[in-house]
This record gives structure tokens, sequence and C-alpha cells, in this order.
């Protein structure tokens, strides 16, 4: 696992990579490099920052040149032993045992058609000194980031955008599409860049480049095209699939561990590992009682003790009670665009205790929540549609009683009235828009109330963008439907773009077996109910899980993997809740507006709703909003 960077036609283009390389080098501390091309039919310049995982050898660090091609590589391709026999047999020779070489002789070999070959998550630049063209590709479910700026005449790219901020930060602006969908979302989907002028190279894509000012672009993988082609054929041996899927993440030079929150999800990741690897070793975290007691959270850290003492490995616990107030403005330069979810502090925190311990690699039961419905929105979506059947009467008694029960007794939260506050948000809508409300911070005419009304039309053209990626697909049923909208937003969007940035800030790589391209076309060969069954959600991998896990792990309540945020916004936080936020720029510039603001944040304090998260979210906003303007970026 690496980072990139580089530019292409750009007249100070050795400067500008050289910048960014340095912004990197938390991606790559094994070594770096810049490398420049210039003749009179383009300027080239490719910097890479390795985090050596596969051959270990000087030999195999970035840029990588050989033959006429040049790469600057971000990823690991967890089949490349298999296409290295491959491109052998048909003569071609390897100075290396990586997996970059086997990229570049792939590419040299089937151009772009060597994507649809690859199983693994990448991000990368070829350069071809024949032709001078430049080509950028991304893995198909968007777990390895590229960044690009279209600038004059050609491009510059990096595997972060804080990388091309701190090159080209003056000539920037922040974008307010990107401010209110941080706002409604608390992260940014895909299609949407923090700032203008640069955007998120599309998973799934490949574009060339060429001297002549022109550009060609392909799509090799596209979700709804594969989901829709899974589930009109037969259901996949998911089993097989997912127990192919975690030996084939296990590919590498240094030893690999596993993060092990005693959920489901990781728990069967570590136990089929350990099947492979008897000698893995697990990580987790542990919270401050009276900070679960709260958050009304469940005690993780126990089914992972159960979990490690099951399979007899090694657990490393880590409790998390960092000082937030220092935390927050390092989490939101990390985390690189107005992202507002303090999971990624569990992330970092964790990596970085891991990477102390010697450890490059660790392995994540992320993204079975989102391939087989696993979330609290995706029952919640599914029970709406029966309550809509209530009598209306019925409904409106209900609703006026539970919105006026406080979400806090005692210094304890009431988990349930939480829950049912926010079940009655959306239970009376449609089901696209009932899906989005379940896991927005704000409904869109309270949002718009929230910012300065110009940003009106920014609101609608996002709840519009939703509409059009949900329905985007030929799927029947509406888990499939909510199942396929998250893996093309929420997933992307949220947990691999945090999860990156937090594992990578701490030099570690981090490896999800379940969002891989073959367990995606098994979990949409499936029929509806075997996502959820009855109110037993992710029914078909609990299936499979009983092959490996006990009962006591498999049939646990669903826990998120989550922090104590409502005892560190009410207590922690406080002061900086004050100064920061309701004192802040976005206030004084009038794109939040204070009054909404004030009550919502009286509203958390006195217990009567919780709004905890978006409070968290809109501080980290903010804090992000001050960060690029002292990075030069200008306003709105």
């Amino acid at each position: 696992m690496c980072g990139i960077a580089g530019t292409y036609q750009q007249a100070e283009g050795k400067l500008i990579t050289s910048v960014m390389v340095e912004r990197l080098a938390h991606r790559g501390p094994d070594a770096s490099s810049v490398l420049e091309s210039v003749n009179p039919r383009a300027s080239v310049v490719l910097g890479h920052l390795r985090l050596s995982i596969i051959d270990l050898s000087a030999a195999a660090d970035g840029p990588f040149t050989k033959n006429g091609l040049t790469i600057s590589y971000n990823g690991e391709l967890y089949n490349y032993r298999e296409l290295r026999a491959e491109l052998q047999r048909t003569g071609v020779g390897f100075v290396t045992t990586s997996d970059t070489e086997v990229v570049l002789e792939a590419w040299r070999a089937w151009g772009p058609g060597c994507l649809e070959r690859f199983r693994g998550m990448f991000a990368f630049a070829v350069h071809d000194i024949a032709t001078d063209e430049l080509a950028l590709a991304r893995d198909p479910l968007g777990i390895k980031p590229l960044y690009v700026m279209r600038r004059g005449a050609g491009i510059v790219f990096a595997s972060e955008l804080k990388a091309i901020v701190a090159a080209v930060g003056h000539e920037l602006s922040i974008d307010p599409l990107a401010l209110a969908a941080s706002a409604l979302y608390y992260w940014l989907p895909e299609q949407v860049c923090a700032v203008r002028g640069v955007s998120k190279h599309p998973a799934g894509t490949w574009t060339v480049y060429r001297p002549d000012g022109t550009s060609e672009s392909g799509t090799y993988w596209d979700p709804a095209e594969v989901s829709a082609r899974a589930a009109r054929g037969e259901p996949r041996d998911l089993r097989r699939v997912v127990e192919e899927s975690v030996e084939a993440h296990l590919v590498s030079d240094v030893p690999v561990a596993s993060f092990l929150s005693g959920g489901l999800d990781s728990s069967l990741v570590t136990a089929i590992a350990h099947r492979h690897t008897p000698g893995i070793e697990a990580y987790s975290i542990a919270f401050r009682g009276e900070d679960q007691r709260l958050e009304a959270m469940p005690d993780d850290a126990r089914y992972a003790r159960v979990m490690a003492q099951h399979l007899g490995i090694r657990l490393h616990e880590i409790e998390i009670a960092p000082d937030v107030v220092d935390m927050l403005p390092r989490v939101v330069d990390v985390l690189d665009e107005p992202i507002g979810d303090p999971a990624a502090i569990n992330t970092l925190l964790m990596c970085e205790s891991a990477r102390a311990a010697g450890v490059k690699v660790l392995l994540s039961g992320m993204g079975a929540d989102e391939l087989f419905g696993g979330y609290r929105k995706h029952l919640a979506c599914l029970l709406a549609l029966r309550y809509q059947r209530v009598p209306r009467p019925a409904r409106r008694g209900v609703a006026g009683v539970v919105n006026r029960l406080p979400v806090v007794a005692g210094r304890r939260g009431l988990r349930t009235v939480r829950w049912a506050q926010r079940f009655l948000s959306f239970a009376e809508l449609g089901e696209e828009e009932a899906f989005r409300r379940s896991y927005t911070m704000f409904a869109p005419d309270e949002l718009a109330g929230l910012l300065d009304p110009s940003y009106g039309r920014q609101v609608d053209r996002l709840v519009e963008g939703h509409r059009e990626i949900y329905t985007d697909n030929d799927l029947d049923g509406p888990t499939a439907r909510m199942c396929l909208a998250d893996s093309r937003l929420f997933l992307p969007g949220l947990n691999l773009a945090y999860t990156d940035r937090s594992s990578m800030a701490a030099s570690c790589e981090v490896r999800v077996p379940f969002v891989d391209t073959q367990v995606f076309e098994a979990a949409f060969s499936l029929p509806e109910d075997d996502r959820i069954r009855g109110r037993t959600q992710k029914a078909a991998l609990r299936d499979v899980a009983r092959h490996w896990l006990p009962d006591e792990i498999i049939d646990r309540p669903k826990a998120s993997f989550g922090v104590p945020l409502r005892a560190w916004v009410n207590n922690d936080l406080s002061g900086l809740v004050d100064d920061v936020l309701l004192g802040g720029e976005l206030v004084a510039s009038g794109v939040l507006q204070r009054q909404p603001l004030e009550r919502l944040v009286a509203d958390q304090r006195s217990g009567r709703r919780d709004f905890s998260k978006q409070v968290w979210q809109l501080l980290s906003l903010e804090v992000w909003y001050e960060q690029a303007r002292a990075a030069g970026v200008r306003t709105a």
C-alpha cells in the first residue's frame, strides 16, 4: 500500500509533485521518489511513496520503470501470482516478485482490458514513454482513492486531496455543494469533491490522457449492471466465495493481523484467516465505563474476548479514551474532506497501536453490512412499509408520545427512545425518500433552514442525486436496492474513505475481504429474504458463519463501530462547541444560520433530543473549513 502523485503537461510539474509527495509522507514511510520525463510532446512527473508489503526489496520501489512503461501504483493485487504465471507463459520475464510489476506488464499486454482480470484494491498511473500517454485507473468498488485536477492542458493527481491543496491550494475554492453534502450526509458522495476543480476518479473506470490535449475514458465494472446480472443468475455458494476472498486477502510478505470487534463480520473474517494463518493476532477496542453508560453502548470488548478465546489467538485491547479536544483537528486533517464520523478515531488509534507493534496489514469486516443488509436502517425501512398500514390516527398518537420523551434519564442514555424518534422521522415516507432520511442528518427542509437560503438549490441537487442513484437499477426487492445504493454511496463515500485515510495516517494497510467483486456478485445473487429473514439481518451470512463461529457471536445484537459520542459532545467538547462551532467562520459568514444552530445545540444539551451526531458533524465541518482556508483555499 502506498501513495501516488503526479502531473501531466505541467511546466512546474516536478515542484508540484514534490510538494504533494512530501504532504503524503505518511502513506509510504519505506521509500519515496519523484521521476520526471520531459520531451517536446509532453511533460510527465510521477511521484511514489511506498509502504512495502509484497517484495520488500528496493527493486520493487516506485515509480517503477521497465521497457518503456513507468507506473506509480497504490494498492494490492491479490491474484498477482496467477496473472504473473499467465504472463510468463506468453514470454514475459520478470525482474521482481512484486504485484507492481504484474500490473505494469498486464497493462502492456492487455491495456484497459487487464482491469477486469484484477482482484484487489488499487489506484495507479501508467506513462507510456513511446506515446507519452498517461493512463489513470481505479479499482471497481472505490477502495483506494484518486483525486484529479484539470489544470490548463493537463492534470494534477494524488491519493489524497490535501496533497493537491498543499501544492496549488491558492487556485482552488470550497464547493458550496460539498458544504451542503457534508451537512446532509456527514460525508461526501463520490460524485462530490470538497473543492471546485478537483474530482474523484470514478471507481471501476480508466482514463487515458494524450499529448494533444484529448482524453479517452471507459468503464470496466458497473455495479448496477453487475448486480442485475447476478440477480438473474443462480445463487452463488456464499460460503466458498467468502472463504476464498479472505484467503486471497492474506497474500503478503509481512505479517497480517485482524480487527476483531466481536461482531459477526470481523469475527467471521478473523476465524477464516485463522484457519489459513494460525498465528494471526487481533486488535480490539474498549471504552470507559461512564462513557458506555451515557451512550447506552453494548460491551463489544466482552464478545471480542469470547471470540479470541474460541480461536485461541492473542487479542490486543486498546481503551479508547482520547483527548478529543486535541484529537478533533488532527482527525479532521487526516480525513482529508469534511467527514463527520468519529469512528475514524477508533481506526486511527487501533492502526497506530498495531503499527507500533510492527504490524503493517490488518483485515477488516467492513462491507458486509452494506452488501448483506446489516444496518438498522435496512430493517427499519422494511418495518416502515408495514407501519404505514397502521391506521393514521394510531400513528399520530404514537408519534405524539414518542417525540415528547427525553433521550436521557438519570445520566443514562435511552437508546430505545432515540431509535424510536429516528424511526418516526422517516416511517411515513416513500421507499427512496425513507431510505435517504434513515441515514442522513436532516430532512431537506430542516437542512435548508439551517443553511444560508442560497444553499436551497444545493440541497435540491443532493436530494435529486440520491434519487437518481437509488433508482438506477433493475433489481426487484427493496433490500437489494438499499444494499446497492449503499455500495455506491455510503460504502465508498464514508466507510472506505475514513478507513483508507485513518489507516494510512498510521502507515498501516487495512484490507476489506467483503469489498470484493466476487463477494459483491454472490451477495446480489441471493434471494431477497436471504438478506433480511423476518427480523434477522444478514441471514445468509449468519448461515455461513455457523461453520466457523459460536452461536453467542452469531446471535448477539447488532452493535455499531462507534464511540461514546453523547458523552464527548456533552462533556469533553462542550467548550469547543461554543467557541469553535457557534463562534466559528461558518456562522460568521452566514453559511450556518445562528438561531437554528443554537436551538439544535440547546436540545442536545437538555436531553430532549439526541443531536450529538449532528453537533459532531457540524463541528468537524467548521474545523475542516478553517483548515482549508488556512491552506489558501478560497471561500465558496
